[in-house]
């Protein structure tokens, strides 16, 4: 099969991202419009332009490299329209690549600079969400994010705000962040409110730090999903921990080469998990910052780690079975899956 025709076939598969980060995701094109409106002078009057300052080089030198490229968007999140015009364009691009579910995370505490309150971040994210969910038939629902930087009553404030929003658009709570620097244990307290709250939880883990890293996450912060996963290889116990549990990874391909999870593609233990039957769910964490989606993600499974179509299918039930989503959701989406999947011969 052509690469053109492979791309085109993989981008028709019905999809599922679970780990999409919100000011990740923004287009250079609305940066633009966004400073326009608050007469803020960028560096660039193009989107082309702005692409240096928006996205990484492959690959950068860090996690704490990646991370820096979400300070120059920041600071135009801080306004009611800016949020719901972002979350409403996560789900607009999310579409073009197939996407029948998201769930897209933020961190509230990062867009109050104008003074909204967590509400309000919360409330105009979902309703940007929404918008984009009628628009483009994706069903779209928020995570939302506690910051390792951050103090701890700024973090038990945000598990509250997302306790209220719980049924209402958010549908669990995460932990993100320099994960090197901020190890998970400082925030047992923290995810022990998450989980007397009944919030699901997902924690970034195994990226920039090692495999203690997830198994913190998994046994002490009640973790349910893996947010990349990729270095708990480093202790086969913590494998066999998550193997054994089948708790969901939510592996990103190109931003875990361009974060250096892993020194490069050969190093890469994609092929190693999922064909030790961990379910493995394919992500694209940033779309913006990481110059990714979901077709291209899919497409270096296919040509740098040879997975089937069958292997595909997979792949894509597994992110479906992974979501934070009401059963009724997931049996709807399941039959259209499924439906799909057999169209294209590979059921």
């Amino acid at each position: 099969m052509k690469t053109s025709d492979r791309m085109e076939w993989l981008r028709l598969l019905p999809k599922v991202d679970l780990h999409l980060h919100l000011d990740g995701s923004v287009k250079p094109e609305t940066v633009l419009e966004l400073a326009a409106a608050e007469g803020i002078r960028l560096p660039a009057d193009t989107p082309e332009g702005l692409i240096p300052y928006m996205q990484v080089d492959e690959p950068c030198d860090s996690l704490r490299a990646y991370l820096g490229k979400f300070e120059f968007v920041g600071r135009f999140l801080h306004r009611h329209e800016a949020l719901e015009r972002v979350a409403f364009e996560v789900v607009e691009q999310a579409a073009v690549h197939g996407c029948r579910y998201i769930e897209v995370r933020f961190g509230p505490q990062l867009h109050r600079n104008r003074g909204m309150t967590l509400d309000e971040v919360i409330a105009r994210v979902i309703t940007g969400l929404n918008q984009g969910e009628a628009q483009f038939g994706v069903k779209a629902n928020g995570i939302v994010c506690c910051l390792r930087h951050h103090g701890q009553l700024d973090n038990m404030e945000v598990i509250e705000a997302a306790s209220r929003f719980q049924g209402r658009g958010i549908v669990g709570v995460d932990l993100a962040g320099d994960e090197g620097t901020y190890p998970a244990r400082l925030h047992r307290e923290l995810f022990a409110l998450a989980r007397r709250k009944a919030l699901p939880v997902t924690i970034h883990a195994g990226e920039a730090a090692g495999a203690d890293s997830v198994y913190e996450a998994v046994d002490c912060l009640g973790a349910a999903r893996i947010g990349h996963g990729v270095r708990m290889k480093e202790d086969p116990a913590v494998l066999e921990l998550v193997k054994e549990r089948q708790i969901p990874l939510e592996m990103c391909p190109v931003s875990n080469i361009q974060t250096r999870a892993v020194s490069g593609w050969d190093a890469y233990p994609i092929r190693e998990y999922f064909d030790q039957g961990i379910p493995v769910t394919i992500n694209t964490d940033n779309l913006t910052v990481s110059g990714t989606n979901l077709t291209k993600e899919y497409y270096i499974l296919t040509e740098k780690f040879g997975f089937t179509p069958v292997e595909i299918g997979k792949l894509l039930l597994n992110g479906l079975e992974a979501g934070f989503m009401e059963e009724a959701d997931r049996r709807e989406l399941r039959r259209h899956f499924l439906h799909a999947l057999t169209e294209l011969n590979i059921a």
